[in-house]
């Protein structure tokens, strides 16, 4: 029985891997290209906004790692074991969750510190919302209509009617407005979690040194 528990584990990983890395490769981009665009001095040239629009274009990936907690509904419902569960599944999905959201955190920082760099200071509290609420319709998107961020350059006709018009009913403007919210709030408790963290690390850097 433990060994047809172990391989059935085994198999429910293997699958899920699968899409795991690929989805914290996707998520990991917008953190990338944050710091190029954010982290380095530079002038704007086409470039950079360019670099920008894909930065907006890529970032939704990251909290969209949230919603595959479906994922693990569906697998705690294919694994019978409790303790498989607790000490295996659970514990994989968090770390993957957990490294997306976190990826979503430390890119809106990076552009929080670009803002205070240029002396718009007022202006990261106005983004930091903006962006949930574009990340907020992008999740809805990828969740549910199963567009991805190329498709802007794919099939921007597509995105324009179907995505639009979508987001024109009651149920899609709910769904977004607590994805919205659920966004802000998570941000606001990992924000600040992430900047203690960093803040704490340098000050003992400064103390041994």
């Amino acid at each position: 029985m433990p060994e047809k528990l172990i391989v059935n584990i085994l198999q429910v990983l293997s699958i899920n891997m699968r899409w795991m890395t690929w989805n914290l490769f996707l998520a990991f981009i917008p953190v990338v290209l944050s710091i190029w665009l954010f982290r380095h001095k530079k002038g704007r040239s086409w470039v950079w906004w360019l670099g920008f629009l894909v930065f907006y274009a890529f970032l939704p990936n990251a909290p969209y790692l949230l919603t595959d907690i479906i994922h693990l509904i569906h697998d705690i419902r294919t694994i019978q074991s409790v303790w498989m569960i607790i000490l295996v599944l659970i514990p994989v999905y968090f770390v993957v969750i957990f490294a997306g959201f976190e990826a979503y955190v430390i890119s809106l920082i990076n552009l929080g510190y670009y803002l205070h760099r240029v002396g718009k200071s007022q202006w990261i509290l106005g983004m930091e919302l903006i962006t949930h609420a574009l990340c907020a319709v992008g999740v809805y998107w990828g969740r549910f209509l199963r567009f991805n961020s190329w498709d802007f350059v794919t099939q921007p006709d597509a995105l324009l009617t179907k995505g639009v018009e979508e987001l024109l009913g009651k149920q899609p403007l709910f769904i977004v407005f607590i994805t919205f919210v659920l966004l802000s709030v998570l941000h606001w408790l990992m924000k600040r979690v992430t900047l203690g963290f960093v803040n704490q690390r340098n000050s003992r850097v400064e103390i041994t040194s």
